[in-house]
């Protein structure tokens, strides 16, 4: 009979799915059923489930709710419920039974003092310009003493990537951090409300001396999700041509001075001598002080006037000296398709 009432319905102009859910069927149920032969008035699906002789009842459900829901357990556990009610004598129904019912009238969600934190990805900030966005972040420069360490602070420009400002230091400490922010924003005449700071969720980043410096200086501040890394990737990566530059020292720094004089041999050659890729090979101060557009434009004019000289050689176009743009930190997942998709 179920066969034969979806056949009538496709034969009136219906299709198969839409016959099928009128009558509670799967569409996929029914072809099985033709592929296994089954006669066309036969309906196979099981009959319903008999409900079990042992089954809780209405004032048994009724009961479990109001103890979970009460004061004393309201905050706590079906497997921390049912041992204390055993304790006091008491038996509602199994550990099982207690999640069953509770998941049943959807009491199962988080109450709020349990309520797992959730973490945001930080908002997406754009550098038009020098001194809009600033990242930092603080690494380990090993010292003599085994398990001590140096502590090098570290601000990077990422609109230019030119390093503003650093100190190496025998601590990590918020207040360190105050005083070189405050330093690098007086050397770069930062006016209030015009730079965001961002940086990862440490102490000394997050610290009440650094948060109040913040403030003061009209600072905006910006925080990396906690363990993600990758919300901070200009410093992370600064950080990896630092100890990846072939005069980084194999041993440990002897002394304070010795790292500080071979983190400032370090800045000097990273912002003044270092060609940045993601730059079109400029250097950060190059960028930072805007002469990018006059060097990239003589390296344009250069190479029009090879491709002049000896056209066949050049198949295409010249190589792209065009200044970058703004650059992104952490730019939304729909913003990255975007700018795939104008590739």
């Amino acid at each position: 009979m179920t066969r034969a009432l979806v056949d009538e319905a496709v034969a009136a102009g219906a299709s198969i799915e839409a016959a099928c859910k009128m009558i509670g069927l799967n569409a996929r149920t029914l072809a099985r059923w033709k592929v296994e032969g089954a006669s066309c008035g036969d309906d196979h699906r099981a009959d319903p489930r008999p409900s079990p002789a042992h089954k809780l009842t209405l004032a048994e459900r009724a009961e479990i709710v109001a103890t979970c829901n009460s004061a004393e357990f309201r905050d706590v556990s079906p497997n921390q419920i049912v041992p204390r009610l055993a304790d006091s004598g008491v038996y509602l129904a199994s550990e099982s039974s207690f999640y069953r019912v509770l998941r049943e009238e959807g009491l199962l969600a988080h109450r709020n003092p349990a309520r797992p934190a959730t973490h945001h990805r930080p908002r997406e900030l754009v550098a038009a310009a020098p001194n809009e966005v600033w990242t930092w972040d603080i690494t380990y420069l090993r010292s003599a003493v085994r398990g001590a360490f140096f502590y090098l602070y570290l601000v990077l420009d990422v609109f230019s990537r030119k390093i503003v400002g650093w100190t190496v230091e025998p601590d990590e400490s918020m207040t360190t951090s105050a005083a070189l922010l405050e330093r690098t924003c007086c050397g770069e005449s930062v006016r209030p409300g015009c730079l965001v700071l961002h940086a990862d969720n440490g102490g000394p980043m997050k610290g009440s001396t650094m948060l109040s410096t913040l403030q003061r200086l009209g600072v905006v501040a910006s925080f990396s999700r906690p363990h993600v890394s990758d919300d901070n990737p200009y410093s992370e990566a600064l950080f990896r041509t630092l100890k990846y530059r072939p005069g980084y020292p194999r041993r440990p720094f002897a002394s304070l001075d010795a790292a500080r004089a071979w983190v400032e041999g370090f800045v000097r050659w990273y912002n003044t001598e270092h060609l940045h890729s993601s730059l079109r090979f400029v250097t950060p101060v190059d960028r930072h002080e805007r002469r990018d557009p006059a060097l990239l434009a003589g390296r344009h004019a250069l190479y029009q006037a090879a491709r002049r000289k000896t056209p066949r050689r050049w198949t295409r176009g010249t190589r792209n000296w065009t200044p970058v743009g703004p650059v992104t930190l952490n730019p939304h997942p729909e913003n990255i398709k975007i700018a795939s998709s104008l590739l």
